[in-house]
């Protein structure tokens, strides 16, 4: 990643307020009552901005964790580990079919959600690599709506940091995505 600047912090002296006195004809010179004398002070010149700040919550939460299957195999999980409070999205609604089914149930969940949330919905490509693409932007919790939900109205919620699954019931899922967003 190389080097970046976080904060700069630049003593200017007393050359900026002298270059104005100079060129405005105004003084800029301050009276030190205490000490009875005359001066020209330093300007401290600081730089912190938004994108240095973000730098910093980036390079933070990013991280790859490497698990070696039992073939031998590596595996690299990209992660960004942002604090659910900074994190884009915070929920995303994962049917594990594109079957009509499933869509209906999620696309519903996903607006009952959506009251509360940040939420993405997503259909394509594998449930895995849904994980995955939810990991690398840093989402916290992924919902998978399943063929089990039909018969018991609960969902699968996966934490992206502990990699753990819960079952939840549909009912009590806005409440309990914000406890848990609470209490990360």
């Amino acid at each position: 990643m190389g080097f970046s600047e976080l904060e700069g912090i630049h003593n200017r002296s007393d050359f900026d307020l002298t270059q104005h006195t100079k060129f405005s004809g105004k003084s800029l010179e301050y009276f030190d009552e205490a000490n009875k004398e005359k001066y020209i002070p330093y300007v401290i010149e600081t730089a912190v901005g938004c994108d240095r700040l973000f730098l910093a919550f980036m390079c933070d939460a990013y991280r790859e964790e490497v698990t070696v299957d039992d073939k031998g195999q590596e595996d690299v999980r990209v992660v960004l580990g942002l604090h659910p409070a900074i994190a884009p999205i915070k929920v995303a609604i994962l049917p594990l079919s594109k079957k009509e089914e499933l869509t209906s149930i999620a696309e519903k969940l996903r607006d009952q959600l959506a009251e509360d949330f940040d939420v993405l919905y997503d259909e394509a490509a594998s449930i895995g690599k849904r994980y995955r693409r939810q990991d690398e932007i840093g989402t916290p919790f992924c919902v998978t709506v399943d063929f089990d939900t039909i018969n018991d109205q609960a969902v699968t919620v996966r934490h992206r940091d502990k990699m753990t699954q819960e079952r939840i019931s549909l009912s009590a899922l806005n409440d309990y995505v914000q406890k848990s967003l609470k209490n990360f």
